[in-house]
């Protein structure tokens, strides 16, 4: 959906992906990604939307500040994926 600059310079995806649920709100949820690394994903679950459309709006306005803010948060998170060159 949109890729920016973490704060070392790595390009990063901020996208949305699908949860399964039988819920119809909050089913697509906030990810990041490394730039070519589309498995290697970052979750953000508590940045929801109902719809796809919605998601993509969010993101696209969402400043770099922000992104980075979040990115941040979800690494602390959330550990490297196994064989990722993800080394933050």
């Amino acid at each position: 959906m949109r890729s920016f600059k973490d704060e070392n310079g790595r390009v990063w995806v901020a996208t949305a992906l699908e949860e399964e649920t039988p819920r119809h709100h909050g089913r697509w949820y906030l990810v990041f990604h490394p730039e070519g690394q589309p498995d290697a994903v970052r979750p953000v679950p508590e940045v929801r939307w109902k719809t796809r459309a919605s998601a993509e709006r969010t993101v696209r306005t969402m400043s770099e500040t922000e992104l980075r803010r979040r990115l941040r948060a979800a690494r602390e998170r959330s550990p490297s994926v196994e064989g990722s060159r993800d080394d933050g």
